[in-house]
């Protein structure tokens, strides 16, 4: 196999760019393509309490574990296999389970911030942005929280106001500047996620 093409899809919370990586994957022959998901490496936190974990500020870039990101990276670039981490939303920790994933002819890389590291994007042939406006990002970030992390609408606003919002100020926009391309309205951009798949189609041809 040759050396595998990593595709980068940044984004804001709530943007949509899971569902693209998604839609990308739905498209294309599931032995061709790989996904990893950047908050899949929220670092451990064994070491602290509940309540500590809760306080911890997941939109900065020291919240993750980039450097086994980079290296498990680097391992599906070889040709070797790697085992992602796991992690639990409502408890604020890794588990201790892993998921194996398969060193294929394209790498999906998923995250918020995997443009604002310049080592990632320098592993990254294409990178995408997927760009949709703040309403509508923070309405489905309240309903991911509370139907799929437990989470009540108070703790989200008030994580949403005091780190979250900031924390894409600071980092995640500004990444918008490294992209190839910037797809408008996340997964339902239609025409956008064709010319990505059609992009793609050439690659393995």
């Amino acid at each position: 196999m040759n050396k595998p093409v990593i595709i980068g899809i940044c984004g804001g919370t709530g943007s949509g760019k899971t569902t693209v990586a998604r839609e990308i994957l739905k498209a294309l022959p599931s032995k061709n393509v790989s996904i990893i998901h950047q908050d899949a490496y929220y670092k451990k936190q064994s070491d602290k309490s509940f309540e500590e974990r809760t306080e911890t500020n997941y939109d900065h870039p020291f919240a993750f574990d980039t450097e086994l990101l980079l290296n498990h990276l680097e391992d599906l670039q070889k040709g070797s296999d790697i085992d992602m981490p796991i992690y639990d939303f409502s408890n604020h920790n890794r588990c201790d389970e892993t998921t194996k994933i398969f060193s294929r002819e394209i790498i999906i890389l998923e995250g918020i911030l995997i443009l604002e590291d310049k080592r990632l994007r320098d592993l990254m042939d294409i990178k995408i942005f997927v760009d949709t406006d703040t309403d509508v990002r923070i309405i489905r970030r309240i309903t991911r929280d509370m139907n799929e992390r437990g989470r009540s609408l108070e703790s989200v606003i008030e994580q949403y106001l005091s780190t979250v919002k900031p924390a894409h100020e600071q980092f995640i926009e500004p990444s918008k500047k490294y992209a190839d391309i910037i797809i408008p309205e996340g997964g339902f951009n239609a025409v956008a996620i064709d010319i990505m798949v059609g992009k793609i189609k050439t690659i393995l041809d």
